[in-house]
This record gives C-alpha cells, structure tokens and sequence, in this order.
C-alpha cells in the first residue's frame, strides 16, 4: 500500500462517516415530522474481505498459490434504506396528513438510536482524520529522509 492508497482509505471514511453523521442529524431533526420515515445508512467494504472474497482472489492468482494476497480496505458509503419500524398512529381528525378514519402516523425515529448512532460515526470520522494526519506525518518524515 503506497502513501496515497493510505490517504484514499482515510479519505473514504472520511466521506462514509461524514454521511453518516449527516443521516443522524437530519433523522433527529425531523422526529416529529408526520409520515416521516427513518433513515439507515449503508456501508461496505470497498473489497471483498469475507473469507470466500480471500479465497476467490487467491485462486486467481495462480503462481502465487499460498501467499495472501494484499487487500486495501477501505469503506464506502452505498446508499440509504428506509427503518421498517411501525410508526405510532395518532387520531387527530383535523389535521392535513390524517388519513381517511382520522389517524395520523408519525415519525418512527427513535432519537436516542440516532444519536448514538452519530457519535459512533463521529469516533469513526476522528479515527479517519488520524488516519490522515499519520500518513501526513509519514509522507513528511520520507520527504525529510530523502534529501
């Protein structure tokens, strides 16, 4: 893994938390909006790191039959997917959104689930920025070892 492999990796956490944190926050803004849905983030790897991904990649490399192959890792945020979560259902027959017997359904944000959630990424996000001031020190450190 080259210097800027490293600063790819830290960089992709960076962006994969970064949305995370964003997700959190707009869920948290928005629980008690009605007919508001909950959203998940999804991540995943950027290779395949299973045990089969490692074997497959192995069995490719044909002249290099017993040596572990070097995956670069990283993560990727993919998408988002609706909570499938029921929401509360209110009767207030008056309001704009209730439906036809009168019930309104609510946000099924759970607040103290996404605010976990965000200071989880938010460890992930520093640990990604760490990531990214060592490669900065280790790149400085070869520059300064070269001349």
């Amino acid at each position: 893994m080259g210097i800027m492999d490293a600063f790819e990796v830290g960089a992709g956490g960076l962006r994969a938390h970064g949305k995370r944190i964003e997700i959190a926050a707009r869920n948290v803004a928005n629980m008690d909006t009605p007919n508001y849905v909950r959203k998940i983030p999804v991540l995943n790897a950027t290779e395949d790191i299973s045990f089969a991904g490692l074997l497959n990649t192995m069995k490719e490399d044909v002249f290099g039959v017993g040596t572990i192959p070097f995956l670069e890792g990283g993560v990727k945020f993919t998408g988002v997917v609706e909570d499938p979560t029921p929401a509360e259902k209110v009767y207030r027959p008056g309001h704009p959104d209730a439906d036809s017997e009168g019930y309104v359904r609510m946000s099924n944000v759970n607040p103290m689930v996404d605010i976990a959630d965000a200071t989880l990424a938010q460890r992930a996000y520093e640990a990604s920025l760490g990531v990214m001031s060592i490669t900065k020190s280790m790149a400085s450190r070869a520059i300064e070892i070269g001349r």
